[in-house]
């Protein structure tokens, strides 16, 4: 009794199943031998495809000078990938050529295959994806040199009625409140007036005790007593006891008084205080050290 052997008419076919990149399998229904993966399949086609869902890579590109870092999907085709990237880079998908460099900024590869996946090209963590479209003039977007800007003089502006300056002055805000800026000149004058009343209550050599709000109190002696350059009003200059202050006793190349570098300092008479002020006893003696 002869046997007959049992086929499928026709041609053989291959199903494919689509799974995730790592699990995307080809299946051959006729047979019993274990199925193939993609990995396997790309890899026997001498390419190699990285495990990682994910990719995080730094965009440059010639339309745009500066660089963004982002995150891609593997499984994204490079189409698609460029499609993301136009809002990115400013460059148009179909003209775009994409550039992987590697952190040592030599070239890589070209993502040449629209319909490749990206997992299937050697782009790792930390790499650049660099992209160009000849359509397009490097840094076209970020450079305002070109952009016409409005522009206005002094005297339009000040004729203009929906300005901020008409606005304050129509509601006499700020400097456009007379009686509000004679008020504060008043207090400014009197306030000047009692720090000159007690500067001349000091002399040259008087020991002072310098209290600043905010900063602990330092000890010193009386070394200059007057008008400045660096700011109008009267100013005490100290010389103290410990390296505390800011100078030498000099301010923007003139000299008030010399002392030694950061012993000096300038304050209002208002923080100062003469009187019997010793230096301070640090608590060391020949005994203890």
């Amino acid at each position: 009794m002869s046997r007959r052997k049992r086929g499928i008419k026709g041609d053989q076919k291959s199903f494919t199943k689509t799974l995730s990149p790592s699990e995307f399998a080809f299946s051959d229904p006729t047979c019993t031998r274990p199925q193939t993966t993609r990995r396997q399949a790309v890899q026997m086609a001498g390419i190699t495809i990285s495990s990682s869902e994910l990719v995080s890579v730094q965009v440059t590109s010639t339309a745009n000078a500066y660089g963004v870092e982002r995150r891609f999907e593997r499984s994204l085709t490079v189409a698609a990938l460029k499609a993301k990237l136009e809002l990115v880079t400013g460059a148009f998908a179909q003209t775009m050529m994409l550039t992987v460099y590697g952190k040592d900024g030599k070239k890589i590869c070209a993502l040449d295959n629209d319909e490749a996946l990206l997992g299937s090209y050697p782009v790792d963590d930390g790499m650049t994806l660099h992209a160009e479209d000849p359509t397009i003039k490097g840094n076209e977007y970020s450079d305002t040199s070109k952009v016409e800007k409005f522009e206005l003089s002094q005297d339009e502006y000040n004729k203009r009625q929906d300005s901020v300056r008409a606005f304050k002055e129509r509601n006499k805000l700020g400097r456009f409140n007379e009686e509000e800026m004679k008020r504060k000149e008043a207090e400014l004058k009197a306030r000047e007036e009692k720090e000159e009343e007690k500067s001349q209550t000091f002399n040259v050599g008087d020991r002072c005790e310098v209290s600043v709000p905010g900063q602990p109190s330092r000890r010193g002696e009386v070394k200059y007593v007057g008008q400045t350059d660096f700011k109008p009003g009267v100013w005490v200059g100290v010389q103290y006891d410990e390296p505390f202050g800011k100078n030498d006793g000099s301010v923007g190349g003139k000299r008030y008084f010399t002392c030694s570098e950061k012993y000096g300092g300038f304050v209002r008479p208002s923080h100062v205080e003469v009187g019997d002020f010793p230096e301070e006893d640090l608590g060391l003696d020949d005994d203890e050290m």
